[in-house]
């Protein structure tokens, strides 16, 4: 992936584009968690209604600090401990995280990815939006051509980069508890 690519799908999504990128396991869409417009334009895409929430991947988890709050110090360790890496944790979302990003829950789904060119968009754009490219009720997608044959032009642009095809999507845990909520 190419610095260059890198930079147009970050000018992408701060105009508040949607964008398709690999993850670790499948491609995902992502766009700005702080623009309202380009969430709902990425629900609307996959079909998914905004009651159940989304996930954030970032760089760091400085990057996610501005949305969530740290669990217990024990647990918190074991969090940063798992990163980064394809572990999705439920944290305390802050009182001012937008109901678009966590739905009708307390808490907020974060990830630090271990994936390089997601994690290099990231560095660039700061935090996105991750959830699986796909419409509802249809398998992730797990290259480029997939992605496409999904959703045509109605993505602002597609970054290219492998995904591993024997690996499923990440584990989610409860970072309160421990509880694992999604086998990866």
């Amino acid at each position: 992936m190419t610095h260059w690519r890198l930079r147009l799908a970050a000018r992408a999504v701060r105009r508040g584009g949607v964008i398709a990128y690999p993850t670790e396991a499948v491609y995902g869409l992502g766009c700005d968690p702080r623009d309202p417009v380009a969430v709902l334009d990425l629900l609307a895409l996959k079909s998914r209604p905004v009651h159940k929430g989304l996930i954030l991947i970032a760089a760091d988890f400085a990057q996610l600090r501005p949305f969530v709050q740290e669990a217990a110090v024990e647990r918190m360790a074991e969090v940063l401990a798992s990163w980064p890496g394809p572990h999705t944790w439920l944290l305390p979302a802050r009182a001012q995280t937008p109901e678009w990003l966590t739905g009708e829950h307390p808490n907020l789904a974060v990830r630090v990815t271990a994936h390089p060119v997601a994690r290099a968009l990231c560095r660039i754009v700061g935090p996105l939006v991750s959830t699986s490219a796909n419409p509802s009720g249809r398998q992730p997608a797990r290259d480029p051509l997939t992605v496409r044959r999904y959703f045509g032009d109605a993505l602002d642009l597609v970054v290219t980069g492998p995904v591993d095809r024997t690996r499923g999507p990440s584990a989610i845990r409860d970072a309160a508890s421990g509880r694992l909520l999604r086998v990866g």
